[in-house]
């Protein structure tokens, strides 16, 4: 494959393969934030409507399917094996929230997931600064996420 290629078509398969994995993830926990277990909870102030989360999610992974593929494309492979482990719990996030009820689980997964994004954009900034800017709106919306998170925690112990 020539070098034209490979250049975009590893962003490009990444991105789709994240939106995909993320698409079928949260899939798995079918009914997600409409279950009546999720309406029921007191909710953390600043909890979006649930009809929020699923474009920002595909937008999201999209953008970080990019920076992942740009990591490949540039062989950062430590950079690329903190993606992959974040992306993993971010696989495995929705399911626990979700389907198992266990918000408290999910808390600890997010805050490692977060933990490993930013590790991600460190290690990713010196070979392509490119995919370390496409990851921080997915770094700040995790934050955001571990807040609301922690807040159903809280508020409903």
């Amino acid at each position: 494959m020539s070098t034209t290629i490979r250049s975009w078509a590893w962003p490009l398969g990444m991105a789709l393969t994240c939106l995909v994995a993320g698409g079928l993830s949260g899939a798995s926990s079918a009914g997600g934030g409409s279950s009546d277990w999720y309406r029921d909870l007191v909710k953390t102030p600043g909890t979006p409507p649930s009809w929020v989360f699923g474009p920002v999610w595909s937008v999201l992974y999209l953008m970080m399917g990019w920076a992942g593929g740009l990591l490949i494309v540039k062989k950062a492979w430590c950079a690329v094996r903190l993606f992959a482990v974040q992306f993993a719990l971010n696989l495995v996030w929705s399911p626990v929230f979700f389907a198992l009820q266990q918000p408290a689980v999910a808390l600890a997964i997010i805050v490692a997931m977060g933990v490993l994004i930013g590790l991600t954009v460190r290690a990713a900034k010196p070979v392509s600064t490119t995919a370390a800017r496409l990851l921080l709106p997915y770094w700040a919306w995790v934050t955001y996420a571990t807040w609301l998170n922690g807040g159903i925690v809280f508020l409903n112990r």
